[in-house]
């Protein structure tokens, strides 16, 4: 690339600008493991106007009702699958057993921190609704990480700067307003309770103020202008500390207080720090002049952090493309970027909705985790993606047990799982095995970033055990000298009966995939490749075929014409996946099949870039850049960048992810291309070559 991307430029023309409300289109600032989600204030002052909670979250905070040990999957009767001639038994029926069934599904659930915001009070002293702000002007500046929120209330302008540090879980803000020097703008904390378990909560996604009694808060008052807050639920808790630039805190209810500004200042500073725990009491109750307000420094250390994300890594421009839809796909990469960093970049994988607000108990969604975060290592910052890896080793043994009471050898991953690595009961979830192969690609595209014996030496015990559950599961069947994946087993596209489910084509290559890069470890480790797994990848099942097309599994009925809803997976196996066992002709037919015929609205965020890699990987970027802007309610990308599915589910951060993997592969392309012809070697194969798209891009790296 001749001209460098002036990246700068580039963040800064897609900032989002808000001038009213938006209630699905709240902002947030964050550092991969704790955010806060913004109204117009810059605040959480009308949280009762948005569809979209406004949340404060963190990696660590979690909450089990009744305690953490109240019960455990002992507690369960498990209901039997015959599988080639045995019985497994698999936690997905509730008839019977409802309490720990649901409380085990529930829990532990995460945390909502914390409710902070403004109280303002108009000239005639009543309180300010949202409906008298004026000349509303909110601008998320992503190259800095700074919200500015700027307002006027009965003509009196108030600004707002919200800014997260980069490495603490700490807020800062900043509030200039004449309004400060009359008394007429507080700032108000609020504590909700923990949610309650009870089936009726299934996904529930709002702040519970209900339940009083549920939960502790007890405020410490330090030295002038500052305290701290503690905070207690059964047998967790966690602490806030607070600092203010001048007047007082003041206790309004149980679980809710007023920091009100004093003096003649038009200035206010406050910083909240959010930690699992307690302070030590002798630094809450310290006599110490409080520390200066560190506002300034949140927003110094922010601003170098993100420029620094901006610099590193990689960036892609489209400027200058004559296709219209230019502007909005390239909106939608940064935000992507920005979005993804704050939500999908800690130390654990992330829930579907990241630290915005709870979606699934706050859980997290293993089969979901390579949506969420292999983009990070094609955009040149495989460090964001390692971070949550960690977690797969120190999880190992809980999946080892999991294997193991099932008759298999190695470590199953769970599917839908909190920071314990506990399986979670479900109709559908344990059934799962699409995430299986994940851990091995994470650890090839860390090992890629570093070809180093110590990446070998680190993931070794991660990839050897996935790879033996994986041989293990698969089941030889010496009449049609065959491996076969199930039954039971629930494919990707979730709407198949597990007791029915035979060789899901998605599936089938990915065993395949994973297991030659097992191999691959093996050999660079100085081992032998493992005779099973290569007797495995020789002799898997063909992928799954009627009527000229791939299908989702054997036994799926009337190929598209009953199956042509939810995840149209049987793309991946050539797009996500390199396609070995693919017949390319088959796929082509699939994939304008699947883009003429499916039924998008019940199809899911990820889908669509998932769609577009297959297209790109075909040499059709036409159909790729079709499938990636796709004008359906599970691609919207709003103004706040999140992908909307629908009602409930306003944020989905898989397909942001996708999308960022689509297009790292559709500009960059993908390992092995150079051997294919001569039409695929040009910049950028996976975009239209007929001059409509200019695609400038820098510090990608190749797709598997």
């Amino acid at each position: 690339m001749e001209n460098k991307i002036d990246r700068r430029a580039l963040v800064k023309r897609h900032n989002p600008v808000l001038n009213r409300l938006d209630p699905l289109s709240p902002l947030s600032v964050g550092n991969g493991q704790f955010a806060f989600t913004a109204d117009l204030t810059g605040l959480q002052s009308f949280p009762q106007h948005y569809e979209v909670p406004l949340g404060t979250q963190s990696e660590w905070g979690w909450h089990s009702s009744g305690g953490p040990g109240k019960y455990s999957l002992r507690n369960l009767r498990l209901q039997p699958y015959e599988s080639h001639g045995r019985q497994v038994g698999y936690a997905i029926d509730d008839k019977g057993q409802e309490e720990p069934f649901h409380w085990l599904r529930q829990n532990p659930h995460r945390l909502q921190l914390g409710q902070i915001g403004l109280r303002l009070f108009a000239a005639n002293g009543h309180s300010v609704e949202l409906r008298e702000l004026h000349e509303i002007e909110q601008r998320l500046d992503m190259w800095n990480g700074v919200l500015v929120s700027r307002f006027k209330v009965d003509g009196i302008q108030v600004c707002v700067r919200t800014v997260c540090h980069p490495e603490m879980d700490k807020l800062g803000v900043r509030i200039e307003s004449e309004l400060l020097t009359s008394g007429r703008l507080e700032v108000t904390i609020g504590f909700p309770s923990p949610l309650p378990t009870s089936r009726e909560w299934a996904n529930s996604v709002g702040l519970n103020w209900g339940d009083s009694s549920a939960h502790e808060t007890r405020f410490i008052q330090g030295a002038p202008g500052q305290g701290v807050f503690e905070r207690s639920m059964d047998q967790d808790g966690y602490s806030v500390n607070v600092v203010w630039s001048h007047g007082q805190m003041a206790k309004e209810e149980a679980h809710r207080f007023r920091l009100i500004p004093g003096g003649a200042e038009t200035s206010f500073d406050f910083t909240l720090q959010f930690a699992p725990g307690s302070i030590p009491a002798e630094m809450a109750v310290s006599n110490h002049p409080a520390p200066l307000p560190h506002y300034v420094d949140i927003e110094r250390a922010s601003a170098a952090h993100w420029e620094r994300f901006w610099l590193q890594g990689g960036a892609v421009e489209l400027a200058g493309s004559r296709d219209t839809r230019a502007w909005e796909l390239e909106r939608r990469i940064v935000l992507s970027q920005f979005l993804t960093a704050i939500h999908c970049a800690g130390t654990l994988p992330p829930q579907e909705t990241g630290l915005l607000y709870s979606s699934w108990f706050g859980k997290f969604h293993l089969e979901m985790h390579w949506w969420h975060a292999v983009h990070f290592a094609l955009w040149g910052r495989t460090h964001l993606l390692r971070k949550s890896l960690d977690w797969y080793i120190h999880i190992l043994p809980e999946a080892r047990k999991l294997a193991g009471s099932q008759g298999y050898d190695g470590a199953r991953w769970p599917k839908m799982v909190g920071p314990e690595g506990r399986d979670s009961p479900s109709p559908i979830g344990p059934l799962l095995i699409w995430q299986q192969p994940h851990p091995i690609v994470y650890a090839e595209l860390c090992y890629l970033a570093e070809p180093a014996k110590a990446t070998l030496d680190y993931f070794h015990d991660v990839v050897m055990e996935t790879a033996a559950f994986m041989a293990s599961f698969a089941v030889w069947q010496p009449e049609e000298k065959r491996y076969v994946l199930g039954p039971p087993v629930i494919p990707a596209q979730e709407e198949h009966p597990a007791g029915e489910t035979l060789n899901p084509a998605f599936e089938l290559e990915y065993w395949r995939h994973g297991l030659i890069l097992a191999q691959q470890w093996r050999m660079r480790l100085g081992l032998f490749p493992e005779p099973k797994w290569q007797h495995i990848c020789d002799h898997l099942s063909e992928l799954p075929t009627a009527d000229g097309v791939y299908i989702a599994h054997e036994n799926a009925p009337d190929t598209f014409r009953k199956t042509n809803t939810d995840h149209p997976s049987m793309l991946g196996a050539l797009g996500m996946l390199p396609g070995g066992l693919v017949d390319r002709v088959t796929m082509n037919n699939t994939l304008h099949k699947v883009m003429n015929e499916w039924q998008w609205d019940t199809s899911w965020g990820w889908d669509f870039p998932m769609t577009a890699m297959t297209a790109a990987r075909l040499g059709d970027g036409a159909a790729a850049v079709d499938a990636l802007l796709m004008d359906a309610q599970k691609n919207t990308y709003l103004p706040s960048g999140h992908n909307y599915q629908r009602e409930g589910l306003t944020a989905y951060l898989p397909g942001n992810g996708g999308l960022l993997t689509a297009v790292a592969l559709m500009a960059c392309g993908w390992q092995g291309r150079a051997e294919q012809a001569e039409a695929d070697q040009a910049d950028a194969p996976g975009f239209p070559r007929d001059g409509s798209w200019s695609v400038k891009w820098e510090g990608l790296n190749a797709w598997l």
